[in-house]
């Protein structure tokens, strides 16, 4: 897999590239600003692109506004939105009513070669993939707020592990039910939430993020 990384912090930054080297992906380009991550991502045109929200040359938000330029002009290729804390602005402006190969780390989760690998290989492949962290936080505030509130406690464990990634045999597996079950779940979990069913994978993550339409 060809990748792209794009965060200002050069250790960071060659950390996961190494990281990432080591179980067989290609690193065709880094870089430390907002500017040459739009020209190397033009130029190579990668699976996927590794991006930190906050960089130069503004040091705000220039990598999501990057970001949005690689979805408008190359939707083929991944992102993978880094971040320092947990900010729900960035998925909505970045989601943009499609979940499609858009994934959403916190920047503590890039030493865990497992989870940094799945994410990079699930948004490769037109999947998405939130942050634990994310999803923790937006089911708790959304207790007691729209259509989650109608969700019973399992179909919460599972639409949490849905945003994470999980599939839904892996759901099966750390929840210790069948997949038919979890299989049950899921198809609840869009009928309250009112998102058809079908077979593309970007509904499993707007299931989890359903709610902020409501705000």
């Amino acid at each position: 897999m060809r990748i792209v990384i794009a965060d200002d912090a050069v250790l960071l930054r060659e950390g996961a590239a190494r990281l990432l080297e080591d179980v067989g992906h290609e690193i065709v380009a880094q870089s430390g600003d907002a500017e040459d991550l739009l020209r190397r991502v033009r130029a190579h045109k990668p699976d996927v692109a590794i991006i930190d929200v906050r960089m130069p040359p503004d040091n705000a938000d220039d990598g999501l506004r990057a970001a949005l330029t690689i979805r408008d002009e190359l939707p083929d290729v991944g992102i993978l939105l880094l971040s320092q804390y947990v900010e729900e602005r960035y998925l909505g402006e970045l989601l943009g009513g499609s979940a499609e190969g858009v994934g959403y780390l916190l920047k503590d989760r890039l030493a865990d070669v497992g989870r940094l690998t799945e994410a990079v290989e699930r948004v490769a492949a037109g999947g998405s993939v939130l942050d634990p962290e994310v999803v923790a936080q937006m089911l708790g505030r959304a207790r007691g707020e729209g259509p989650l509130e109608t969700l019973t406690e399992r179909e919460r464990e599972v639409l949490a592990r849905m945003a994470e990634g999980r599939t839904n045999r892996a759901i099966a597996e750390e929840l210790f039910v069948s997949e038919r079950a979890v299989e049950r779940h899921v198809t609840g979990i869009f009928q309250k939430l009112d998102l058809p069913t079908g077979e593309q994978d970007h509904r499993r993550v707007l299931a989890v993020l359903a709610y902020l339409r409501e705000d």
